[in-house]
């Protein structure tokens, strides 16, 4: 099981950038999912999360309004919209599935390998 990161890039202040994050593997459920973030020299934080079957949402006090996170369960994608991007938004954005592998009931938080996102003043 690999979850991986895409979308990343530069964008200017005001700007809007979608990541995608793809879980690949075989025999497997996914439970909740999520991103996180990490300035240099600042530790990782929580961005957003999204539970399986409902989709219940939460959210930085920080991105609030402006993010969005979504989950698409037929392709194990899961997206975060960033829109009225700001300086300090810039980061390594990675995700997280918490997957149960075939029968077992175990569930196991894999990480991707993250994506840069740089906002320019």
């Amino acid at each position: 099981v690999q979850p991986v990161e895409s979308g990343g890039g530069l964008v200017q202040a005001g700007g809007s950038l979608r990541l995608s994050c793809v879980v690949s593997g075989s025999t497997f459920s996914i439970n909740a999912m999520g991103w996180y973030r990490q300035a240099p020299g600042s530790q990782r934080d929580l961005v957003a999360t999204i539970s399986s079957g409902v989709g219940s949402t939460n959210y930085a006090d920080s991105v609030k309004g402006r993010f969005a996170i979504s989950r698409d369960d037929a392709k194990n994608t899961m997206y975060l919209q960033m829109n009225s991007l700001k300086p300090e938004d810039t980061a390594v954005y990675s995700c997280y599935a918490d997957v149960r592998k075939g029968y077992s009931d175990v569930v196991r938080r894999y990480w991707g390998q993250g994506t840069q996102v740089t906002v320019s003043s």
